[in-house]
């Protein structure tokens, strides 16, 4: 979770935006054979080209479902088909959290933690994304790239974040291609702009933000936050608010809100005239996200 410019990649998606259906697709071949995608069979099994197989692999380790060619806990908490959350993706709660883990990701996923979280323009050509990029990159990246792969990685980007062009209603094709286009956290603008803004979002589940929220303290070693370090990005760690586009009114709700979701764990004080959270009782933040599914599983409603 932690931005270090020797542990970087660019480029490594094939130019391949993650598709729907695909990381429940590499779970399970995985889970049938762990060595899947070093095999000749990889085409076969995923049923897809070689430079598909590729992506995928990519894109399974940018969200933190494998590590190296192993499943990690958190891909089995998903995609497990006995007793996984949501193996198919069925709760979009599930899209805000791989969407979490891949802007908190910046050794696999560098150019979607540097968009979500130091990226600021709320309007912007892809011109004007590359050149950011690159800008970047030059300043803070050790490893090498080149501007072909900048490029390529934003164009990616937003194809795999935005709706297609002059269609208000979400067309099939695109809900299969880009499954994080649901989430709204980039769109088009008029012209060849695009609009990346914060907003109120209740569409965003108390679960999942609380373990958002829950992790990056823990990732950090604190039990004590400044509201403003969860909204905005002022070190090598992500923000909440940032990844998640939220105003800080919202954030604040949220907060306040995430207060009474599990009783006693946290708290919002005031000291000095700055309100930070407090952590009273550690717990895995994973209790936030067992909360929801749980909640989703009785009702088909967000918790």
């Amino acid at each position: 979770m932690e931005f270090c410019p020797h542990k970087t990649a660019f480029g490594r998606h094939e130019t391949f935006q993650l598709r729907y259906g695909w990381l429940t697709k590499g779970y399970q071949a995985v889970e049938k054979n762990p060595g899947v995608f070093k095999s000749d069979e990889a085409t076969v099994a995923l049923g897809v080209g070689k430079n598909m197989v590729n992506s995928i692999r990519y894109w399974m380790r940018a969200c933190r479902l494998l590590v190296g060619d192993l499943l990690t806990p958190f891909a089995h908490y998903i995609f497990n088909r006995r007793d996984g959350v949501d193996p198919y993706l069925e709760d979009e709660a599930t899209l805000w959290l791989l969407h979490w883990k891949l802007a908190t990701n910046p050794e696999q996923a560098t150019t979607q933690f540097w968009f979500f979280n130091r990226f600021h323009k709320p309007v912007f050509t892809v011109s004007e994304l590359q050149v950011a990029l690159q800008d970047f990159a030059r300043a803070n990246i050790r490893n090498k790239y080149s501007a072909a792969t900048i490029k390529n990685d934003a164009s990616v980007l937003t194809r795999m974040y935005s709706q297609s062009a002059g269609n208000k209603k979400i067309p099939m094709e695109e809900v299969l291609d880009s499954p994080l286009a649901l989430l709204g956290l980039l769109s088009r603008g008029p012209g060849r702009n695009y609009q990346s803004l914060p907003a109120a979002r209740p569409e965003l589940g108390l679960g999942v933000f609380g373990y958002a929220v829950m992790e990056l303290m823990k990732e950090r070693g604190k039990t004590i936050m400044p509201l403003e370090e969860l909204m905005y990005n002022r070190s090598r760690f992500a923000a909440p608010g940032a990844v998640f586009r939220l105003t800080e009114n919202d954030l604040i709700k949220k907060l306040e809100q995430l207060v009474k979701f599990i009783i006693g764990v946290v708290e919002i004080r005031e000291t000095a005239g700055i309100q930070q959270l407090y952590v009273k009782k550690e717990i895995d933040p994973r209790k936030y996200l067992d909360k929801h599914y749980r909640q989703y599983q009785v009702t088909g409603k967000a918790a």
